[in-house]
């Protein structure tokens, strides 16, 4: 298998846990190379503390095969952060998947990368959903076409398999759940 550039996006005051399920995962698919990306090289800080290092800005990011966004509080900023929407846009118009975990979807959804598509979040943002133009679903994981969204904080491992099992098949994702043990 040739080698899978994932781009897992930084941003102050998200979820951990949204971007460290799908971490793992990714990691773990064959051929797979997952980066942390954020505005700076300075260390991003998540909703309860955490200290996340990203290996790259998003002016060094290369082309990524796989996008991902979290949630967490600090998606109100970055809905609002030009550069970091410019950047999702630009990266999704490359990429074979454009993801996130919860409220990341809200991101995505600011970025325009929404519109026309079903898409799943935390139960407590889906009616913002419609704002973005995307059609909630009451779901884990939800794909169509080249979006895949997990709904809210725990669904990232579940979310992290879906996408293991598009890329590189449901044998390697079953394996890959083993290996972490995940019932």
């Amino acid at each position: 298998m040739s080698s899978l550039q994932f781009g897992m996006v930084l941003f102050p005051d998200l979820t951990h846990l949204d971007l460290a399920g799908p971490f793992e995962v990714f990691g773990r698919v064959p051929g797979a190379t997952v980066r942390a990306v954020a505005a700076s090289r300075e260390a991003v800080r998540s909703d309860t503390g955490l200290l996340w290092l990203p290996d790259l800005t998003f002016d060094e990011a290369p082309a990524f095969d796989v996008i991902c966004v979290p949630g967490g509080p600090g998606v109100n900023p970055a809905m609002e952060d030009a550069a970091l929407l410019e950047w999702l846009g630009r990266q999704a118009a490359g990429a074979r998947f454009v993801t996130s975990v919860c409220t990341g979807a809200l991101v995505l959804g600011a970025a325009g990368l929404l519109s026309g598509y079903r898409a799943t979040t935390h139960w407590m943002s889906h009616g913002l959903l419609r704002h973005f133009g995307a059609e909630p679903v009451a779901a884990r994981v939800v794909i169509d076409r080249n979006r895949i969204t997990g709904g809210g904080v725990t669904a990232g491992i579940d979310f992290g398999l879906t996408v293991a099992a598009e890329l590189a098949g449901e044998a390697a994702a079953r394996q890959i759940q083993l290996m972490l043990e995940y019932d």
